[in-house]
């Protein structure tokens, strides 16, 4: 059987029952919230936040120009000394001086926690994609990982305050899996 998103494009729905990850994925809540509710031990470990030119698929769905720079933020959730999500975020800089000028200094703070505590923030259909060994975000994702599966399953969703747009990417690792659905 093979599951529909394994294509080159992120999909709004998940059609394949018996995949394993599915609640994690379809789950439209604060990822930060249910992680903290199934760990003892959860923090954030920030890996790079640079100006970069964001993956041409986030470019267009940020509007951004072919060549313009992005704020790019990865971090790992980890439960305990385990990895087990690779949160990825893309922004224009100009909103770092304006709606989204938190994103900038939220260092170890999740940013689920600032996007859920926000009224005003809204929050696009999730799109969903199994990333397999060739794509960035699976490499990048994959290096805290003693062993890489063929496939690694993401979701984002487009959050907006003020109509200016903030991307966020969530990977998941295998153990999360072991937290339960």
């Amino acid at each position: 059987m093979k599951p529909d998103c394994l294509g080159r494009e992120w999909r709004t729905r998940l059609s394949s029952a018996r995949l394993p990850y599915r609640a994690w994925l379809a789950d439209r809540g604060s990822l930060t919230r249910r992680l903290k509710e199934r760990c003892q031990a959860f923090r954030v470990r920030p890996v790079r936040q640079e100006l970069d030119r964001p993956l041409p698929d986030e470019r267009n769905r940020v509007g951004l120009r072919p060549g313009e720079l992005a704020l790019v933020r990865e971090v790992y959730l980890y439960c305990g000394e385990t990895p087990v999500v690779f949160a990825h975020s893309v922004l224009m800089p100009v909103d770092l001086h304006g709606v989204w000028n938190s994103v900038s200094r939220q260092g170890t703070k999740p940013l689920g926690e600032a996007l859920f505590s926000d009224p005003r923030v809204r929050r696009a259909p999730l799109e969903f994609r199994a990333l397999g060994r060739h794509h960035a975000l699976y490499r990048r994702a994959s290096l805290v990982l003693k062993h890489t599966p063929a496939r690694l399953w993401a979701r984002r969703s487009l959050f907006s305050l003020h109509a200016r747009p903030l991307l966020v990417t969530e990977v998941f690792l295998p153990a999360v899996l072991e937290l339960g659905p």
